[in-house]
């Protein structure tokens, strides 16, 4: 099975009264896009594809990749974290503190829907 665009990692917690976890999304990203272009260019089953227009270097796009990710999710850059594909243009980003409040399934649906909506047409 091919890994998917957005899943949801719980936290192991002896005494877990919430479902707080992370979210891990799976990027293709394009950098030193033009400014205009800048932002989420599509999504997919198995990937999100991000245009940033920082160049790939000394974490420039990185830093951009939290900066877009967050704006579409409205969360602080604090809570995004790359946690693989540091020098890659393929990277898996964490969201961290989600509450999925029960529902997984209905979370990954409503953070994927917000992806949508991000998309220029």
């Amino acid at each position: 099975m091919a890994s998917l665009a957005i899943r949801h990692v719980a936290l192991s917690s002896k005494s877990a009264k919430s479902a707080l976890g992370y979210i891990y999304l799976k990027c293709h990203v394009k950098p030193g896009a033009s400014k205009q272009r800048e932002g989420i260019v599509s999504i997919s089953e198995n990937v999100i594809e991000v245009c940033v227009s920082a160049q790939a270097r000394e974490g420039e796009s990185n830093k951009a990749v939290r900066e877009v990710i967050s704006s579409v999710l409205n969360c602080p850059k604090s809570d995004v974290e790359i946690v693989r594909g540091m020098k890659s243009r393929n990277k898996t980003v964490a969201i961290e503190g989600i509450d999925i409040k029960g529902d997984e399934e209905k979370c990954i649906s409503g953070i994927r829907e917000k992806f949508e909506n991000a998309v220029d047409d």
